[in-house]
């Protein structure tokens, strides 16, 4: 009797150090994240912005850190309140400050995708300059970036217990159409390294099926 309690522990603590791994464990400080990792270390030397594909050296007045999976549908899926009060979340604190889901958007772009849902709106809309596509609150991004999105939205939702922000088959097809690139894998390795976790789905994109 005593083994079998001793191994369920043991299991029970390898399955929490399992789900612990797989989260970000090292930040809470979203504010703080984003100033030294976000843009002091991950985009420190410059870089492309993410839906439009524009070099950038500084995050200057144009730029600013966007959020593959919003914070807004971050803090309804947890209930915690208003912004201020989520901030006083640890929990939402945690998922806020996670580096996977953050992305170097244009301001004027970032401002598009606020209340949205991710959606294939077909040739009919006509894509922007940058290859969107906006229709009655929802959210067409460019080819290139649509595996990229649908594996950060696959993270969060796996990760974190979040609801989908659309059709999973839509996420699903995306996924297959675009896989990670090398700017893709680069990112994913810099941000394994500065925050201490992988995002599965872009490692082993197959694992997108079984969701």
């Amino acid at each position: 009797m005593k083994n079998f309690l001793l191994t369920i522990t043991t299991l029970s603590i390898l399955f929490t150090a399992s789900i612990v791994i797989g989260q970000n464990t090292r930040f809470s400080d979203p504010d703080t994240v984003i100033k030294n990792e976000f843009w002091g270390n991950l985009y420190a030397n410059g870089g492309n912005s993410f839906f439009c594909d524009k070099a950038f050296t500084t995050k200057g007045f144009l730029m600013t850190d966007g959020y593959v999976y919003p914070l807004a549908d971050i803090r309804s899926a947890l209930d915690c309140g208003t912004s201020r009060q989520c901030e006083q979340d640890n929990r939402y604190r945690q998922i806020a400050s996670d580096l996977h889901n953050m992305v170097p958007v244009r301001n004027r772009t970032e401002m598009k995708r606020r209340n949205v849902r991710y959606e294939n709106l077909g040739e009919t809309m006509k894509a922007d300059e940058c290859g969107i596509r906006e229709s009655a609150g929802f959210f067409e991004p460019p080819e290139r970036v649509k595996g990229d999105i649908a594996r950060s939205v696959a993270y969060m939702v796996d990760t974190y217990g979040l609801p989908w922000l659309g059709a999973t088959p839509v996420f699903q097809g995306w996924n297959r159409m675009d896989p990670p690139d090398d700017t893709e894998l680069t990112r994913h390795r810099r941000i394994a390294e500065i925050q201490g976790n992988e995002n599965p789905f872009v490692t082993h994109p197959e694992r997108m099926e079984q969701l």
